[in-house]
């Protein structure tokens, strides 16, 4: 039987690389081999590896890691796309008799790759009639065609939200489907267990402390400088990179630099909790527990087992949001 994908997730800077490198490497010595998947949207990113807290060279010769440094700064990954190349991954190491760890603090991008999540293409053409019609018609209007188009998808959307109903609207056309049908479901593609870190807010807010003023001082601002005419729309909204061109054109000084990203982590952190605390399945370890690695490999055995039963639910607004945000 395939062993169950490990996914590891929680905030920023809660020790998730650590904590699957040390599962990597206790299954290896248990004769079972295990790879880390990266499942952060900006790692994929060649370049970008101060300002991700990317996996260093002494941590990926530790663990074979896969989808890092998989394209260029001016290219663009999306979640559609991380989807078809997280798949076909963890469906190779599987074939090879390797456990997948997937690692991420991306949200979205984690529950891409194994949960029952579609992502609808788009259509330039029916996207800009829409918002031609919005300015006309107002964003009344085109909500109350969507309620009348998908009832189901209105219920759960806010009508002065103007860009998610035009994407709504813009789905049901181009797929002939109800925009309701795409989105994503508490419902495992592949047979997975998810590890979630916890750790209380004043240990957090002190790591998040402690790593910006690390990057700061550890090259982050001459990477900064080296990527900057090659960073794309895409790659540029990795939290710290403006703040740290901001710095360069002299807009801020240093310090100014490190409070607004460092702020700014924090904040990024609570609502990744926010969004992963909405999943039900995710098993909670404190990431402070000394037994924190032994918790974890009895859960995965637990669920390699069979003694665990994923829940199969809706996807709740804040998942629908975030999904409907996506292009």
């Amino acid at each position: 039987m395939t062993s169950r994908v490990v996914s590891i997730v929680g905030p920023t800077a809660s020790g998730k690389t650590g904590l699957g490198i040390a599962i990597a490497k206790a299954l290896e010595e248990r004769g079972e081999r295990a790879e880390i998947v990266n499942a952060d949207a900006y790692q994929m990113y060649r370049g970008m590896d101060i300002g991700t807290a990317k996996a260093t060279g002494e941590e990926q010769a530790a663990v074979r890691h896969h989808l890092i440094d998989i394209i260029e700064p001016d290219d663009t990954m999306t979640v559609a796309r991380f989807q078809q190349i997280a798949r076909d991954c963890i469906r190779d190491l599987q074939s090879r008799g390797i456990r997948p760890i997937m690692v991420g603090g991306s949200g979205l991008y984690a529950r891409a790759a194994i949960d029952d999540i579609s992502f609808p293409g788009t259509d330039p053409v029916v996207r800009q009639r829409l918002e031609e019609r919005e300015k006309v018609e107002g964003a009344g209007a085109l909500f109350d065609e969507l309620k009348d188009k998908d009832p189901a998808a209105a219920a759960r959307m806010d009508p002065r939200n103007p860009r998610r109903t035009i994407r709504a609207l813009e789905v049901i056309e181009v797929t002939g489907k109800p925009y309701s049908a795409s989105l994503p479901r508490y419902r495992y593609v592949i047979p997975t267990v998810q590890i979630g870190l916890d750790l209380p807010r004043e240990e957090l807010d002190r790591r998040i402390g402690i790593r910006t003023k690390q990057m700061l001082t550890g090259g982050f601002v001459e990477e900064v400088e080296r990527l900057r005419p090659r960073l794309g729309v895409t790659a540029s909204r990795a939290l710290g990179y403006q703040q740290v061109i901001d710095y360069l054109d002299g807009l801020a000084d240093l310090n100014d630099t490190y409070m607004d990203i460092a702020q700014k982590t924090k904040r990024l952190a609570r609502k990744q909790m926010g969004w992963f605390g909405r999943d039900p399945r995710i098993h909670w370890l404190q990431a402070l527990n000394p037994s924190l690695v032994d918790n974890a490999l009895a859960i995965i055995a637990h669920a390699d087992a069979g003694e665990y039963d994923p829940i199969d639910a809706h996807a709740d607004e804040y998942v629908q949001h975030h999904l409907g945000d996506i292009d």
